[in-house]
């Protein structure tokens, strides 16, 4: 059973930036190529609704991905994500691309992952998340492990936690709630 550290709450509430991958994280992690060679990604809806109350709370989230996609591009611009940085293996060096675009310091960032690649990052940055389907080394190295799979709404649940944890919740969906 995972142990989330004690200060975990406090961690959460300072967080300005959310660094997402991709596969696996806002995508379930499936490669699918059209007959014409086109990748397709599914993204699911509640991570971008998610998305779009966290920038609503004036918060920011970033994309780093060792792929590249033409998916992930118009759907970061759909929800307003930047920067988006693709085909990064050096994940460190796009934080620190990342860190310097924004102005931001790494504990600052909650970094969401789901494989070996994201470790450098989750290390890294204030708030390391690990998506429920999580290798295990990523999900070890995490302060917080969704119970939602990569791909199924576990950005969505990130979100949730951290405007939950930064008492910003309930002031938010009082639009949807009246």
């Amino acid at each position: 059973m995972h142990q989330p550290p004690p200060d975990l709450p406090a961690r959460a509430a300072a967080v300005e930036l959310l660094l997402l991958d991709v596969d696996g994280v806002l995508t379930d992690g499936s490669v699918v190529y059209a007959d014409d060679g086109t990748e397709l990604k599914r993204f699911h809806v509640r991570d971008g609704s998610g998305l779009k109350l966290w920038r609503a709370a004036g918060k920011r989230a970033a994309i780093v991905s060792g792929r590249r996609s033409v998916a992930v591009e118009r759907r970061a611009a759909e929800l307003g994500i930047a920067p988006v940085l693709q085909g990064r293996d050096d994940r460190l060096a796009a934080l620190a691309e990342v860190l310097s675009a924004t102005g931001l310091r790494p504990e600052q960032v909650c970094a969401v992952g789901d494989d070996l690649p994201d470790l450098p990052v989750l290390r890294r940055c204030g708030l390391a998340v690990a998506v429920a389907d999580a290798c295990p080394e990523v999900r070890a190295t995490a302060a917080h492990v969704t119970t939602t799979a990569g791909g199924r709404g576990a950005v969505r649940e990130v979100i949730e936690w951290l405007l939950k944890s930064g008492g910003r919740w309930d002031e938010l969906i009082a639009r949807y709630t009246g």
